[in-house]
């Protein structure tokens, strides 16, 4: 793995936001087994802070993301904690306890990642990232906006803001000029990171300001910095390297000394809280990886994250540390920075530690004010101010609207709530589109669109009479719950009018049950006022993996009894309906006896002796069931006049697969392309049936024609006529189609 330089700077400037954190953090969750452990919970946080963020970014699937404690894990732990000690548990197994809570977790998440579970945040809309994205983006500034006034304990945001009384001075100024440089040195230089020169800047305008106020020159309760990183119930202030290793070394330890002096607490009472843990850390993280994605454009692999974080946890976990996920603010920073691959994620992890064991004192004096300006600056980036631009359009309204109560809900209740509202609400906006998109795609009929079987003119005739008692609907979209009373009602004009109808399935998407019950209900309506029901182009597989035939087979809507007839094409289902009105007209579609060259309509104006001179310069050709004729590419000049039987002419596709242009019966002649531009053929012929054709080349023509002068041009002529027949048949099919 290669390390870039903004992989470095991005390292440095993230371990600046998630050590402060993580200590915090761990602070909050061992703080109910008493004070002496507030010094344990902070080297806890460090811990997880470095094991986490160094493990999670090797095995993990996201490059760039930071993965430190976080707020879920500090919320739920030190529920438990309470939970714990309200019960009368000891401390020490209440310790072991909360390690076994994250041990498990982490097992957990590693579980989820080889199940591959991680894939179903695939499915997460944008509007329900662009609202999680924003409602983080406030819960980010709500939370550090106390921290820029100065005001000390964990009071709200509107309390902040309205007690002006009780804002600092010198963390206002100081906020103000961090946040000030974060938004103008973008602008000035690239090559140093922004995040590295506000924090220079506020810690110079902290110490500028010490200069009046001595007060900021107090490392014990100063409210104001982070303050000293050890504590009294370990080894003191850390305040040099070997008070810092013996410190960590000592927390690693304790657990495990504790283990001695405390029975280990039941695993199956721990099973519960870890689930609960590794479903809202693995959340929280897979959240922060779509909105890392939506920020650069790239793709992570969920269940490899997955794994990766799981390590992470049981790493922390065995060594005292907190469970974590990949947190956003620390992510953000690191993007900014110039991070590019992994590398900054472990990076920032051994910065911890080497940032504790070696500037505990220095880190002691950073101040909170611009830790919490820079996370406010970030707060406000992370907010899409494009998105109120979808208030302009009804078409957009509802989109915004989805984002607006993510954002709402992860403001006021939680962002695990967000999320599952967003992804509700997306839900039923996918749901309403699906039943107002219009399933009846193209409407048209058995006069509009012909088989590909070639007809007599006189056959023709008769389709384009009869043709108007066939419609064809093609489908869109999804035959399903919502859309199914739509087909039905878009059916039932034609129940008493028509004689066939035919339900075009190319582009059906997804079919549900209650779709395949309505298709029953419609068929037997049909049955009932004699016309048919007939199904064509079946999808054999659709987009949601299933096989469509297989699917309508098990519902029972292909029985016999059902009265619903099954076509693999269109125009398999076209020709045998003109077959039918063929049959019941009382013209038979073809004669079963060979046909003579007087039966062929170009030969209809010649002489007896002519016909008998051109017949003996054809050669007669006889194939079996399945022969080819002709392939593509093979040269000829020769034209086949069939005597008997059916040929199919195929052109190849692209995928290897072969496209019916058309089916010719006896009485029609193919390969008059090749006869006329003597080119290489560029379509295949297969005999259907038996078959028996006359084959006349070109050169042969030539030299009948020295003898029977008009024969040449009248064949000629009435080849003409037949192209342009058939090409005016193709250009009016084509109008319909492209007007519909």
């Amino acid at each position: 793995m290669r390390v870039q330089t903004g992989d470095v700077w991005g390292g440095l400037a993230a371990m600046m936001v998630a050590l402060p954190a993580s200590i915090s953090f761990g602070v909050i969750v061992y703080e109910p087994l008493g004070q002496m452990y507030n010094a344990q919970g902070a080297m806890a946080g460090i811990i997880g802070a470095t094991l986490l963020g160094f493990f999670a970014a090797m095995f993990g699937g996201c490059k760039r993301l930071i993965s430190s404690p976080c707020a879920p894990a500090a919320a739920v732990l030190s529920a438990f904690a309470i939970q714990f000690t309200q019960s009368g548990m000891p401390p020490d197994q209440i310790l072991l306890a909360l390690l076994l809570i994250g041990l498990l977790a982490g097992g957990f998440q590693m579980l989820f990642g080889l199940l591959k579970l991680g894939g179903l945040i695939k499915y997460m809309p944008y509007p329900v990232v662009s609202g999680y994205l924003a409602g983080v983006g406030l819960i980010i500034i709500a939370a550090q906006t106390p921290k820029c006034l100065g005001i000390s304990g964990n009071q709200g945001f509107w309390f902040a803001i309205t007690s002006a009384d009780q804002w600092r001075a010198a963390s206002l100024i100081v906020g103000i000029v961090t946040a000030a440089l974060m938004l103008i040195v973008p602008r000035v230089t690239q090559r140093i990171p922004a995040v590295i020169i506000a924090i220079i800047g506020g810690v110079t305008t902290y110490w500028l300001l010490s200069l009046w106020d001595t007060d900021l020159l107090q490392l014990h309760n100063n409210t104001l910095i982070v303050g000293p990183l050890g504590g009294t119930g370990i080894s003191g202030d850390a305040g040099d390297a070997m008070g810092g290793i013996t410190n960590f070394f000592t927390s690693i330890s304790l657990p495990y000394r504790a283990l001695a002096d405390a029975s280990l607490p039941p695993i199956k009472a721990l099973l519960y809280p870890a689930l609960t843990l590794s479903i809202l850390l693995s959340i929280d993280t897979l959240k922060t990886c779509v909105v890392l994605d939506s920020l650069t454009h790239s793709r992570h692999d969920s269940n490899r994250e997955l794994l990766g974080q799981g390590i992470g946890n049981v790493a922390s976990a065995l060594c005292a540390g907190m469970p974590g996920s990949g947190t956003m603010g620390a992510t953000l920073l690191n993007i900014t920075s110039g991070a590019q691959t992994r590398a900054s994620g472990m990076i920032e992890g051994v910065m911890i530690l080497v940032a504790y064991i070696l500037l505990a004192a220095m880190l002691a004096w950073l101040p909170l004010a611009a830790l919490a300006a820079i996370l406010v600056v970030v707060g406000f980036r992370m907010i899409d101010r494009h998105s109120f631009a979808l208030l302009k359009s009804s078409d957009t309204r509802l989109d915004f609207l989805v984002i607006l109560t993510v954002a709402t809900v992860a403001l006021t209740i939680s962002l695990i709530a967000a999320t599952g509202i967003g992804l509700l609400l997306a839900i039923l906006l996918f749901l309403r589109k699906q039943i107002g998109t219009r399933l009846i795609r193209r409407t048209t009929f058995g006069n509009q669109v012909f088989s590909r079987s070639e007809r007599l003119e006189s056959e023709r005739q008769l389709l384009e009479e009869k043709g108007h008692q066939t419609v064809i609907l093609e489908l869109q979209g999804s035959l399903f719950f919502g859309t199914a009373n739509q087909l039905y009602q878009a059916v039932e004009p034609y129940l008493q009018t028509y004689r066939y109808l035919i339900l075009d399935l190319r582009r059906v998407q997804s079919v549900d049950m209650t779709a395949g019950h309505i298709l029953e209900q419609i068929g037997d309506a049909l049955h009932e006022n004699q016309c048919e029901l007939i199904l064509s182009d079946l999808p054999g597989t659709i987009p949601t993996g299933e096989n469509l035939k297989s699917y309508f087979d098990h519902l029972g809507i292909l029985r016999e009894q059902q009265h619903i007839r099954v076509f693999d094409e269109l125009y398999d289902a076209l020709e045998w309906i003109e077959e039918q009105w063929l049959l019941n007209s009382g013209l038979r579609p073809r004669s079963e006896q060979t046909y003579s060259l007087r039966d062929f309509d170009v030969f209809k104006n010649h002489k007896d002796d002519t016909l008998v001179d051109l017949q003996a310069c054809m050669e007669p050709r006889q194939l079996k069931t399945g022969q080819l004729l002709f392939e593509v590419g093979s040269k000829s000049d020769e034209i086949f006049f069939i005597m008997q039987g059916e040929v199919r002419l195929d052109i190849p596709l692209p995928d290897g697969h072969q496209h019916h242009i058309a089916t010719h019966h006896q009485g029609d002649f193919i390969g008059e392309l090749g006869f006329l531009d003597q080119r290489p053929r560029i379509d295949s012929a297969t005999a259907i049936t038996d078959v028996e054709v006359l084959v006349l080349s070109r050169s042969r023509l030539d030299q009948l024609a020295d003898h029977h002068k008009r024969l040449g041009v009248s064949l000629m002529t009435e080849i003409a006529r037949v192209l342009a027949s058939r090409l005016r048949q193709s250009n009016d099919e084509l109008r319909v189609l492209e007007s519909a």
